[in-house]
């Protein structure tokens, strides 16, 4: 699974009420829940996938989940995390394959064209977040080449003012070795999950990027050694 997605609802006016699903949104709500319990049991019975922290997925209403990025496993495990559906962002090529194309668009993925700028990307993660959905972002850019968390980089700063959300730190440990660059089978191997505290707005309103990114970034840090030392 590379891509989790959210039902497509209008938000509803003042003294409206909300819009219904269509026959087409339960079978998308049916196919992410059938996709994150087979998922689930696959990380937990195979690679002895353990979360630590748990509690702290349970924040109300919208947030951006921020998560260091190991592998192409990554998706899998923050979406078997969070008990809650979740929103992903996934590169307008992917939809382009026939099988996998599919697969992401039953999973409501956001598309994001990178080469017009990705701004409907962005206005439909907002949207979401807005409407009380939670959206992943991996704020390093592309997957570590040494299992370490590299620096972040300020694309998701702009989502987080805009949208007021809280921030939630995830650190992942373990998927490098699982499914290493260049590996199209994954390896047998201990999976660990570690969620943070959620950084709200007061936290980073009033800090400039620089700031704002030393703290997202020390926190996830902190998750990382959280992750690491549950494999004691």
């Amino acid at each position: 699974m590379k891509t989790a997605g959210m039902e497509k609802t209008k938000s509803a006016k003042p003294g409206k009420p909300p819009a219904r699903l269509t026959a087409y949104d339960h079978v998308k709500t049916a196919f992410y829940h059938t996709v994150r319990l087979t998922s689930r049991l696959v990380c937990v019975f195979v690679f002895d996938l353990r979360c630590v922290g748990r509690s702290n997925t349970e924040v109300e209403g919208g947030a951006l989940i921020l998560s260091t990025h190991q592998s192409h496993l990554d998706p899998v495990l923050i979406g078997v995390t969070f008990n809650e559906r979740l929103n992903y962002l996934a590169r307008r090529s992917l939809f382009k394959n026939r099988i996998f194309g599919t697969v992401i668009s039953l999973l409501d993925a956001i598309e994001l064209d990178r080469d017009r700028s990705g701004l409907a990307g962005l206005k439909e993660t907002l949207l979401r977040l807005r409407r009380g959905k939670k959206v992943l972002i991996f704020p390093e850019g592309t997957r570590t080449p040494d299992g370490n968390i590299a620096p972040l980089k300020p694309g998701f700063l702009s989502v987080a003012r805009r949208s007021g959300v809280p921030l939630i730190p995830v650190a992942i440990t373990g998927a490098f070795e699982a499914l290493p660059r260049g590996s199209s089978r994954p390896l047998r191997y201990p999976l660990r999950v570690a969620v943070g505290p959620a950084i709200h707005v007061a936290e980073f309103s009033e800090l400039d990027d620089t700031a704002m990114l030393q703290l997202v970034q020390s926190r996830m840090e902190e998750c990382y050694r959280q992750a690491q030392a549950s494999r004691v």
